[in-house]
This record gives structure tokens, C-alpha cells and sequence, in this order.
């Protein structure tokens, strides 16, 4: 079970850090990605990242301005976001990626995925 937290209302121009932990197990093999879904919208693949190897990857929409990273701890994922727009608000999840991250922004695969309860992240002055 993973479980985003850390959402919020924020103006544009700010920035927000929401985490992933991992309940019971760790991540060290794992790739976690990050997903949102704006209202009306499909979900999209953020950012992933692979845990063993630590290569990360980035949504032309994000890149630059999000950062992935691995905890001190093996069962949590950061994603720090900066400048936020408004195009940014949307529910954040976290879930398992393929492995090394291939595909992990395939809607197929998002859309065979469950999903938790994910964190709102509002972007708006």
C-alpha cells in the first residue's frame, strides 16, 4: 500500500513537497511513479523514479520545476514542485511503475491500475 500526503492550496508561483510512503514493505527494487487527474481530465504520468538504479523521469509538463527523489529511508518518494501554475491542480497519486519506469505514462496501464485515495494539490491566488 503507498499513500501520497503533503497537498494543499498554494499560489502560483509556489512550490509544495508531497510524499510516498510505503506501509509494511519497502521500495528498494521498486519504480514509483507520480500521477494526477485534474478534474474532466485523463490521469497523466508525472514523474518516475527507479529505485535501485535511481534514474528519474519527467512529464514534459513538469520538467525543470519537479524533482523526484528516494528517502533516507527505503520506503519513501518525494516529489518536490516548484513555480506552480495553475494547470498544476489536479489529485496526485502514487503508485508502482513498470519496471524502469517503460511506460509508466501509457494510459492502458493507468487505466488497469487501482488507485488510491491520492492528495489535492490547488494551485490559485
Amino acid at each position: 500500500q503507498l499513500q501520497a500526503s503533503g497537498g494543499g492550496l498554494v499560489q502560483p508561483g509556489g512550490s509544495l513537497r508531497l510524499s510516498c510512503a510505503a506501509s509494511g514493505f519497502t521500495l528498494d527494487y521498486s519504480a514509483i511513479g507520480w500521477f494526477r487527474q485534474a478534474p474532466g481530465k485523463e490521469r497523466e504520468g508525472v514523474s518516475c523514479i527507479s529505485m535501485s538504479v535511481g534514474a528519474t523521469y519527467y512529464s514534459d509538463a513538469v520538467k525543470g520545476r519537479f524533482t523526484i527523489s528516494r528517502g533516507n529511508a527505503k520506503n519513501t518518494v518525494y516529489l518536490q514542485m516548484n513555480s506552480l501554475k495553475p494547470e498544476d491542480t489536479a489529485v496526485y497519486y502514487c503508485s508502482r511503475a513498470p519496471v524502469g519506469c517503460l511506460g509508466y505514462q501509457e494510459i492502458d496501464f493507468m487505466r488497469a491500475k487501482s488507485w488510491g485515495q491520492g492528495t489535492l494539490v490547488t494551485v490559485s491566488s
